[in-house]
Parts: structure tokens; C-alpha cells; sequence
């Protein structure tokens, strides 16, 4: 079992490089930032700024659209992967992510490399700490109980540990692990790792190299919160695996180069087997998210998104080749409440859907205003 934060040495938080200090500065909108209206839930979206990463907070109506009510700067910077591409600025899923009981909200700046952590209450956010993320370019953070892993996509590529203690972030001594890759800082943006993410079981962290080795990278996890010393690198069935879920007691992954999601069998020493592939016929399948029994995903290439259902047997399905189409440059997603959000990196916005009993997507609005260059969603 992973140890839980709370077994962490109260003097380990002091690590953290912001403890006790009071959140920023927040500018609030909507509601005051009370609890969220109609019991809706919220969602979180990341603003990646280079000049100021925020994170803006909507409230999720009875309806499932969005209104914002509270804005919530991180105290870091966001960043722009090379060469830049207009949609997709940080190359990566998950780099805003709640934690499982909803508590705590962590974000990754990428133009100063820190991540930053937040204790939700409601839809008001409180800053709790800003640590160093251990490496260059941060783009991905994942948790699990109370251990957080993040993904620094820049040079060789390294993922760094950290206990969560009362939402604050505290390194784990000799967590790095790298990836040995050779990118730049900023990375390209087709060669840098894509998302790093734990089991379910948390046993295991894996991590996706994209264009640079096409491979899914899995490491085991000790007691102690630090990983195994290098990974088992597993070639993926199709180019270019991108971003991941888990579903039916397998592995899922959103593989680019042909637009496929293909599922696999995790051994518990890290080797993946029995792979099973299909493809949407679109173009830059990359993000992908579990609602009820069916993945979408997003084919920011295309404009659009596709479903996938996965049998008993583990081999996945096109439900819908466009399931609905979207702004441009769609990338990241998140569900909540029987609904479904899609980033658009292109100009800013959130696309708004509702998820029907049958699998199809019901377009309910768009949130617009947001700056281009909006990467990283968590939903509550």
C-alpha cells in the first residue's frame, strides 16, 4: 500500500516553498465564489499564460453549462512548446488535476517550472504551496492517495515525487527518475512525453513518450513513494501513444500517428500485452476520457470528437467517428455530472456537451473569453 500523506514527518512539509503563507491575490466573478449554484459541481480550467498562469473556476448549472466564479492566479508562468503550435501549447493531458476526494487542486507552470497546489473549497480556490517541479518544462501531474508524481517534458525527460500534507506539496528526496530522452527546453512538442499516471491500484506510474520513443514507460511504486530505477519501456501497437485511461481491467491509450486508441494488458512487472487497436479515420487522436462506458476523444487535427466502447474481451470499437465537431483545436478534456467539456487551445474556449443514455453527445453551449493557449481541465 502507498503510504498515506498523513504518515509523512510534519518537517517534511516544511520543504514545501510556500507553507503557511495566504493565497494570492484572487479576483472574483459570478457568485463570490460560494458553493457552486445548483449543486452543479465545478470545473477548473487552466489559462496557461506565459505572463500569469491562473486558474479560472465555473460553476456547473443544473443544465451542465459553465459560468465562472472566481479567477485564481497560481504565482507561476505558463508555458509554449516548440516550435508552438497554435492549439495545443503544453503537448500534454493532465496537467491540472483534482485529487480523488476533490480536495486538492494541483497545476503545473510550465514557463517557470513549478507546480502549484490549491485546497478546494467549493469553487474558491485557496494557494497552499509552489514547489519547484524537480526538472524543465512541467506538463503532467497525476495523484494518488497522497502521492503526486509530475512529468517535467523538457531534456531527458523526468518525473519527480511528492507527498501532498494537508494540500501542501512536499518533494520526496531522490524521487527523480529520468527519462532519458533528449529534448530541448521548451521541448518540441511531437517529441516531449505526454502524460504521466498512476494505476489504479497506484502500484504502478506510467508515462508516455510520444514521437521520441513511442513507447508507454511503466514504473513500479514502493511504499516509500519512490519509484522503481528505470522503467520498463514498452513499444506502443500503433505511434505516437499520447494520453491514457483505465477501463474493463486494462489499459487504454489515445495513440496519434494513426488516430487509434488501443487497449493492453498491464502485467504487474510493467511489461504490456495483448494489444487491441482501432481507429477513428480522423486526424491527431491525443486526449482521451472515460464517461460510463464510453471514450472520447479528441482529434484536434480534425476539429472534432470521436467514441470509442471497449468489450469484455478488451477490444475497442468506433461508436462514432464524429461524435460531435468542436472550435478548433480541440485537446484536453473532463467529464462531470453526465456531461462533457472540451478545451479549444485555438482561440480560447470550452466546449460544453451532454452525454446521453445512449452514448451520443448533446452540443449545450460554448464558454468563450478564454485566452488561446487554455490548457489543463479538471471537473468535479
Amino acid at each position: 500500500m502507498i503510504r498515506p500523506a498523513l504518515a509523512v514527518p510534519a518537517a517534511v512539509g516544511a520543504l514545501a516553498l510556500v507553507g503557511a503563507a495566504p493565497a494570492l491575490a484572487q479576483e472574483h466573478h459570478g457568485n463570490g465564489g460560494h458553493e457552486s449554484l445548483g449543486g452543479g459541481g465545478v470545473v477548473f480550467v487552466q489559462t496557461n499564460e506565459p505572463g500569469g498562469n491562473k486558474i479560472d473556476a465555473f460553476d456547473r448549472g443544473g443544465d451542465g453549462r459553465l459560468s465562472l466564479a472566481g479567477t485564481f492566479p497560481t504565482g507561476g508562468l505558463g508555458g509554449v512548446a516548440s516550435p508552438g503550435t497554435e492549439s495545443d501549447h503544453l503537448a500534454s493531458q493532465g496537467s491540472l488535476a483534482l485529487t480523488a476526494d476533490g480536495g486538492t487542486l494541483i497545476a503545473v507552470n510550465a514557463g517557470s517550472d513549478t507546480v502549484t497546489s490549491f485546497r478546494v473549497h467549493g469553487d474558491r480556490l485557496q494557494l497552499r504551496s509552489i514547489v519547484s517541479s524537480g526538472g524543465q518544462f512541467p506538463a503532467s501531474v497525476a495523484a494518488h492517495g497522497g502521492l503526486v508524481y509530475v512529468l517535467n517534458s523538457g531534456g531527458s525527460g523526468l518525473v519527480s515525487g511528492f507527498w501532498l500534507h494537508g494540500s501542501r506539496l512536499a518533494p520526496i528526496a531522490g524521487s527523480g527518475r529520468s527519462l532519458g530522452l533528449a529534448n530541448g527546453d521548451p521541448p518540441n512538442f511531437l517529441m516531449s512525453p505526454g502524460q504521466v499516471g498512476f494505476t489504479p491500484d497506484g502500484r504502478q506510474l506510467l508515462v508516455t513518450t510520444k514521437a521520441s520513443t513511442s513507447s508507454i514507460d511503466v514504473f513500479g511504486v514502493g511504499d516509500d513513494g519512490r519509484l522503481s530505477a528505470s522503467p520498463v519501456a514498452n513499444p506502443s501497437a500503433t505511434p505516437v501513444p499520447f494520453a491514457f485511461a483505465f477501463g474493463a481491467g486494462r489499459l487504454v491509450s489515445g495513440e496519434a500517428a494513426t488516430s487509434s486508441v488501443t487497449t493492453y494488458v498491464l502485467g504487474t512487472g510493467g511489461t504490456l500485452s495483448d494489444p487491441r487497436s482501432a481507429s477513428d479515420g480522423q486526424t491527431a487522436l491525443c486526449w482521451i476520457v472515460q464517461v460510463g462506458d464510453v471514450y472520447f476523444v479528441s482529434n484536434t487535427g480534425s476539429n472534432n470528437v470521436s467514441s470509442f466502447t471497449v468489450d469484455s474481451g478488451g477490444t475497442p470499437s468506433l461508436l462514432q467517428a464524429v461524435a460531435a465537431t468542436t472550435n478548433p483545436g480541440p485537446i484536453d478534456l473532463a467529464t462531470g455530472g453526465g456531461y462533457l467539456y472540451v478545451e479549444t487551445g485555438a482561440n480560447g474556449t470550452v466546449d460544453e456537451f451532454a452525454v446521453n443514455a445512449d452514448g451520443t453527445l448533446g452540443s449545450i453551449g460554448t464558454v468563450t473569453g478564454l485566452p488561446a493557449g487554455i490548457e489543463g481541465i479538471a471537473a468535479t
